[in-house]
């Protein structure tokens, strides 16, 4: 048996209510504010180094993780992508968790861009340990790859967005740096972490030597991801963002939409785990949901009982006005962010009950 879909009450008019959209954190729209710093926005040629609201952003995202300097890119795809080239060469290996973003979901482009293989781990949840990372750099042989590079991801995007411990962070820092290895930080969500666990930004310098940093996601702007490092570093890397096509002129526009998110939207992420512990704790009590993956910041994973279509359960959230991604088999994500706030969360509690009612 299925909890159906085919009986949901439409009378409450759902369709004349606002979408709650929890796909992703992605989704929001530039608030009032957002707009008028963006339309008041100084500008130049980035390509010319000319755009001093580029260059603002880039400072200023420097400053906050103890970086010398940033480099503005359109995604973070391309922040990591950049990253990962600077650091390798072909032949050379990175070492990150099997499910990682720039592994999964950036298009296979390791191997496109930079030639380089890939040393997968099983993680905790997306986390790895010192003693993993260390098991996986390569020896000295002809017929292997050489291990340049390792890459951890804060929060974790499959692990439910779980955080590290800084000292777990430490250890695996502590070994790269013993092999003589880069250190590189997928850090879409790390304003996420940052708020969840107390750690200060500032201190990330000393643990990684590049960082990227997503402004589309829980921040709210409308694009953007910069990439941090040293002045050297970045100076090397302005190359590849050319050459991958990711030069822009009057960039400061955009740019000033991620100003408006630091200086606004980081302390507002509490809200959005707030929200996400909630929708977990009503997820628990559903008869049709087998896990729930405790939520540690904005993302809320849970898996469907069998005789629960994945499909069936997203349309009826549809039909009521909400929207979820599936993640695997079974598998659903919610994400909480700044478009979605307590009124929307009951209206998707109420649904949640309605689907158990079907039963």
């Amino acid at each position: 048996m299925s909890y159906s879909t085919l009986s949901v009450d439409k009378s409450a008019s759902a369709s004349s209510l606002p979408v709650v959209d929890l796909r992703s954190d992605t989704v929001t729209r530039p608030s009032q504010a957002m707009l008028a710093a963006m339309m008041a926005a100084p500008v130049g040629d980035d390509v010319y180094d000319e755009d001093p609201t580029v260059r603002r952003l880039e400072e200023m995202a420097a400053a906050r993780f103890g970086m010398e300097a940033g480099l503005y890119c359109p995604s973070g795809t391309m922040t990591n992508q950049i990253a990962i080239k600077a650091h390798t060469e072909p032949l050379s290996e990175v070492i990150c968790e099997q499910t990682a973003h720039v592994y999964l979901w950036e298009v296979g482009g390791i191997a496109f861009h930079s030639g380089a293989s890939v040393a997968l781990l099983a993680g905790n949840r997306g986390r790895l340990t010192a003693e993993q990372v260390e098991g996986a750099i390569r020896p000295e042989n002809l017929h292997y790859p050489t291990t340049r590079l390792v890459c951890l991801e804060n929060t974790h995007n499959r692990g439910g967005g779980s955080c590290y411990s800084w000292d777990d962070m430490a250890a695996i820092s502590d070994v790269a740096k013993r092999h003589g290895l880069a250190r590189h930080l997928d850090g879409a969500r790390i304003f996420n972490a940052l708020v969840a666990t107390g750690q200060r930004s500032q201190d990330y310098s000393q643990l990684f030597d590049t960082i990227s940093v997503c402004l589309s996601k829980g921040l709210g702007a409308p694009v953007g991801s910069v990439l941090l490092g040293s002045a050297d570093f970045i100076k090397k890397t302005k190359r590849i963002r050319k050459v991958m096509g990711g030069g822009m002129r009057q960039a400061g526009y955009i740019a000033a939409a991620g100003l408006y998110a630091l200086e606004n939207n980081v302390e507002r992420l509490a809200d959005d785990h707030r929200r996400a512990t909630r929708l977990a704790d009503v997820l628990r009590q559903q008869p049709y949901v087998t896990d729930v993956l405790n939520p540690e910041t904005n993302l809320v994973i849970f898996r469907l009982h069998d005789s629960q279509p994945a499909a069936e359960f997203l349309e009826t959230l549809e039909q009521q006005g909400i929207r979820a991604s599936s993640f695997g088999p079974q598998w659903i994500r919610f994400v909480t962010h700044l478009d979605v706030d307590d009124a929307g969360i009951a209206r998707v509690e109420e649904a949640l009950q309605q689907v158990a009612q079907l039963a």
